[in-house]
């Protein structure tokens, strides 16, 4: 393992600081680190993912791994843009503003779009992913899943199913009364595992309407059967929002374009933009967004 180059970067930051949004460190011309090593990294790193770049393809994609601290996992939201921001802005491996990672799941888009939209400021830049179409799975009773993140049934909306939804990783989508609900919200023991050793690992997302710092939605997740107790922003859980959303009307009929505010709890504000609508099809199209601000730059001994 030597002679490695990696970045670190903060994905779904809030505009342009550091120190806010989801940690990431890209490992670079990584086709020979195993699964083994690239485990060990992202154990050592404590982010909630890392990600490993192989090499690029003929057809001019990159071929990229994700990590989490507990295996590799075919998607992950903020590796996914953050990896692209790497290789187009230190790596200087990928002109232009459009660019496909080969993932666990198959090839995913990531485009750069400019300000002003929302609270973007001009010329400020952000990126842009398409996840895959999602899957929408098995709901919840409000009072099985309640106990599971220390709350009472009434703290959970029945205006919408508690349900889990797929666009690469699982995750239970539990809409909740209030932000204050979402910020009281934490994972219980033992009723916690014995519900994943039951329905499944999921990421677990906590949603509100209305937020702390001008968002439209206030939002938790929480990982622990990976290895991730709570994450401060989690595009792939993002990407199955926009898709639940769109799929039960709970901001509306038609179209969906909002932010969402997490990992406030965590102190690392992170904002990460949703867009979703109805194909020709009746499955959700699936957009998520955020600014992505470098860090840090260095290599493996």
């Amino acid at each position: 393992m030597t002679d490695h180059r990696f970045h670190v970067v903060d994905v779904f930051a809030r505009g342009d600081e550091r120190f806010t949004g989801n940690q990431l460190a890209v490992f670079h011309d990584a086709a020979d680190l195993d699964g083994d090593e690239a485990l060990a990294l992202t154990r050592e790193t404590n982010f909630s993912e890392c990600t490993f770049v192989d090499g690029r393809c003929d057809d001019g994609s990159y071929d990229v791994r994700i990590f989490d601290p507990a295996e590799e996992i075919p998607f992950a939201g903020h590796p996914t843009l953050g990896t692209a921001a790497v290789l187009r802005e230190l790596a200087g491996d990928a002109p232009g503003d459009e660019l496909t990672l080969d993932l666990g799941v198959g090839p995913i888009d990531v485009w750069v779009e400019r300000g002003p939209a929302d609270d973007r400021a001009d010329g400020a830049e952000e990126y842009w992913m398409r996840q895959i179409p999602p899957e929408f799975g098995a709901t919840v009773a409000s009072e099985r899943i309640a106990p599971v993140l220390g709350l009472d049934a009434a703290a959970v909306d029945d205006g919408a199913p508690v349900q889990s939804v797929s666009t690469g990783l699982p995750t239970l989508v539990v809409p909740l009364a209030s932000v204050d609900a979402v910020e009281r919200a934490a994972t219980t023991e033992p009723a916690y595992t014995e519900f994943v050793d039951s329905f499944g690992e999921h990421n677990v997302l906590v949603v509100a309407r209305g937020g702390v710092d001008g968002g439209d939605l206030h939002a938790r997740v929480f990982a622990d059967y990976a290895g991730v107790p709570e994450d401060p922003a989690t595009g792939s859980a993002a990407g199955c929002l926009a898709g639940w959303l769109v799929e039960h009307g709970w901001l509306g009929d038609g179209p969906v374009s909002a932010t969402v505010e997490q990992g406030y709890e965590l102190g690392r504000p992170s904002r990460l933009r949703l867009r979703a609508e109805r194909g020709e099809d009746g499955t959700p199209t699936v957009e998520v967004g955020g600014a992505v601000v470098p860090v840090a730059e260095g290599r493996l001994l």
